[in-house]
């Protein structure tokens, strides 16, 4: 059987993740990239380590439980390290990975393309619903 060259690998990677498949395991990531709390936690750490406290108070409307399992959600993915400092009471800091900053461009770009742009989307949901107005 012959070896197959790191090109032929890289393309064989392609073939077997397509997002369109469903068995494609990048579709859980792709869940996982597009909640709206991984977008905003990704985007607060972009400036450094933050405790679980000033996450918080940075995002509102997130649960401490919604985001203490965004939070082990992206340092499963990679994307973030968790850093326990031995003190009393201990510190723990979460700060992106170079996979989380090489994310973050990205996400960023959708939560100011959000920014940018939700004026228009009010006038397009407005429409929209005026156009399919039960009567």
């Amino acid at each position: 059987m012959a070896t197959a060259t790191a090109g032929q690998r890289r393309e064989q990677a392609k073939r077997d993740y397509d997002a369109f498949l469903a068995g494609c395991p990048t579709r859980e990531l792709l869940s996982t990239l597009t909640d709206k709390w991984a977008a905003l936690v990704i985007a607060a750490l972009a400036d450094g380590p933050q405790r679980h406290s000033e996450l918080a108070r940075r995002i509102a409307g997130v649960s401490q439980k919604m985001l203490t399992q965004t939070l082990r959600t992206l340092e499963r993915d990679g994307l973030l390290t968790r850093t326990v400092t031995a003190s009393v009471p201990a510190r723990v800091d979460y700060q992106l990975t170079p996979l989380g900053h090489d994310l973050f461009p990205v996400m960023v770009a959708i939560k100011n393309w959000a920014e940018t742009h939700i004026d228009r989307v009010f006038q397009a949901r407005a429409q929209f619903d005026a156009d399919h107005e039960v009567r």
